[in-house]
C-alpha cells in the first residue's frame, strides 16, 4: 500500500504550484515519499501554527491533499476525510484522476464529495443571492453559473432541484439586469450629440426570410478521459454568430461538465461560419449546437 501512495504523492508532487525549495510543503512530500508520515504531519502543522510561515489560498488544496494521504497510510480514515474535506471546501471541483489517485483515493475523494456538494451549492447559492440583493448583478451572474455547474455535477446525484430552479431563474434576471443597466447609461456629451445606430437584430432559426448561416470549421474538442463518465450525455453550447462568420460570443445552456464546458467555449471561439443572411444581406445570428458525448462500451 505505500508503494502505491508513494507514487501517488510524487504525482502530486509534479503537479502541485511550485514554491521555493526546502519549504514545508516540498519537506512534508519528500517525508512522505519515505514514509515518515508522523513527520509529515508535523511539518504540514507548522503551516498552520507558525507566524513565519502562511500558506496561499492556492496551496490549501495541495497541504490537504498530502495530509490527507498520509493520514490514509496510517489508517486514520476518519481524520483523512476531513483533509479530503477542506479540499473540497476550497475547490468543489477538483476530483483526482486515474493518474493522479489511486482507487481507494478517489473513492475517499467522491464520497466526501457526495456529502458536502449539497451544503456547498447552497452556501454558494446564499451568496450569490446576497450579491443579487445588493444589486451586484455582475458577481451574482458569476456565483450563480457556479451554483448551476455544482448542481449539475454528477456528484450531486439529482439533489436540489428547487435549488437549481431558484438559481436559473435568478441568473436570468442577473443578466437582464446588467443588459438593462448597459441599455440605460447616457451617452456621453457632446456637441452635436451624434445619432445613436440602431442596434443590430440578432436572428434565429425561427425568423422568416432567414439563410442560417453554414458551417466552415466547427472542431468539437474530445472529452478528456478522466470526466467521460462523470459528464452528461448531452449539452447545448449557444453561439452569436456576426456578420463575417466569426464567434461573437458563446454560453454554455445545458452543461456537460465544468470542465469539458470550458474545453468547448475556449474552442467555440476559433469556430468560422459563412454568414446568415437576409434578402443577400450579412447578419447576426443566434446558433444553439447540441453535444453529444459518445461513450466506448
Amino acid at each position: 500500500m505505500r508503494t502505491v501512495f508513494a507514487t501517488l504523492v510524487l504525482v502530486l508532487a509534479a503537479a502541485a504550484p511550485l514554491i521555493a525549495q526546502q519549504d514545508p510543503l516540498s519537506s512534508a512530500r519528500e517525508l512522505y515519499a519515505s514514509a515518515r508520515y508522523d513527520e509529515a504531519l508535523a511539518t504540514l502543522d507548522s503551516l498552520r501554527v507558525s507566524e513565519d510561515v502562511s500558506v496561499k489560498p492556492g496551496e490549501v488544496r495541495a497541504v490537504e491533499q498530502v495530509r490527507s494521504l498520509c493520514l490514509l497510510a496510517l489508517g486514520r480514515a476518519s481524520e483523512a476525510e476531513e483533509a479530503i474535506g477542506a479540499v473540497v471546501a476550497v475547490d468543489p471541483f477538483f476530483q483526482p484522476g486515474e493518474a493522479e489517485a489511486a482507487p481507494r483515493v478517489r473513492a475517499a475523494f467522491q464520497e466526501v464529495r457526495r456529502r458536502m456538494l449539497p451544503d456547498i451549492a447552497s452556501e454558494r447559492y446564499a451568496t450569490a443571492k446576497a450579491s443579487y440583493d445588493r444589486r451586484d448583478y455582475a458577481a451574482a451572474v458569476e456565483q450563480f453559473r457556479q451554483v448551476m455547474a455544482l448542481l449539475d455535477d454528477p456528484d450531486m446525484q439529482g439533489r436540489l432541484p428547487d435549488l437549481r430552479t431558484l438559481s436559473s431563474g435568478f441568473l436570468e434576471l442577473s443578466d437582464a439586469a446588467i443588459k438593462a443597466a448597459e441599455a440605460a447609461k447616457p451617452a456621453e456629451p457632446v456637441a452635436p450629440p451624434p445619432p445613436v445606430p440602431a442596434a443590430p437584430k440578432v436572428y434565429t432559426s425561427e425568423d422568416p426570410g432567414v439563410t442560417p448561416p453554414a458551417t466552415i470549421r466547427q472542431d468539437v474538442p474530445k472529452v478528456p478521459i478522466t470526466i467521460l463518465n462523470m459528464a452528461r450525455d448531452k449539452g447545448v453550447i449557444e453561439i452569436l454568430i456576426d456578420e463575417l462568420g466569426r464567434v461573437e460570443s458563446a454560453a454554455i445552456r445545458v452543461s456537460l461538465h465544468p470542465t469539458y464546458d470550458s474545453m468547448l467555449l475556449s474552442a467555440a471561439a476559433d469556430w468560422r461560419y459563412r454568414a446568415a443572411t437576409v434578402d443577400g444581406r450579412p447578419v447576426k445570428f443566434l446558433k444553439r449546437i447540441q453535444i453529444s458525448i459518445t461513450r466506448r462500451d
